[in-house]
């Protein structure tokens, strides 16, 4: 995997919209909200979705969130969601995608129910996926919640399958 990093967020650091690794051939992943991770500085998170990519014959990785503020714990995310961040959030995953029919890797298990505004942000990404013709996957299969898995969760073993996330949109 390339050296070079991608790297936004906001100037005190207490949001991040993009984690990731340069390449022609990303695996993109979609969490909830971002924990510690920087460039050089992996969490545990970061550590397995890259591990998923060069595992998987991706060349790099990236990292998105439904909510870009960072919290260690999904309870510590705003209440009520800060429209702001929630537009430079839009804008920074538009522009990675940027109309290129990438992989993406649903990520955010039960945690998506965090916060009630969560599921129309995800809303959101998959309408910029399906435009640009992206194909999203999960690790393995859905847990018994029929959410996707989180990568922290998971064994290296289990493949990444295909994932219906406008059928899940409407089920949630």
């Amino acid at each position: 995997m390339t050296g070079k990093w991608i790297y936004e967020r906001t100037a005190d650091n207490a949001a991040r919209f993009v984690l990731g690794t340069v390449g022609a051939r990303p695996l993109v992943c979609v969490g909830v909200n971002p924990s510690t991770a920087a460039p050089g500085d992996p969490d545990l998170t970061v550590s397995k979705v890259a591990g998923f990519a060069s595992r998987n014959g991706f060349d790099s990785w990236v990292m998105l969130n439904l909510y870009p503020q960072r919290s260690t714990d999904p309870k510590g995310m705003h209440l009520v969601p800060d429209l702001g961040l929630c537009a430079e959030n839009e804008r920074c995953v538009s522009d990675l995608i940027a109309g290129r029919p990438l992989t993406i890797l649903a990520a955010w298990g039960e945690l998506i129910r965090s916060r009630h505004y969560l599921p129309q942000l995800l809303a959101g990404i998959v309408q910029v996926a399906d435009v640009a013709g992206c194909s999203w996957v999960s690790i393995g299969d859905l847990l018994k919640s029929g959410h996707p898995r989180h990568p922290s969760r998971a064994g290296y073993a289990m493949p990444l399958q295909s994932f219906d996330a406008a059928s899940y949109l409407r089920r949630i």
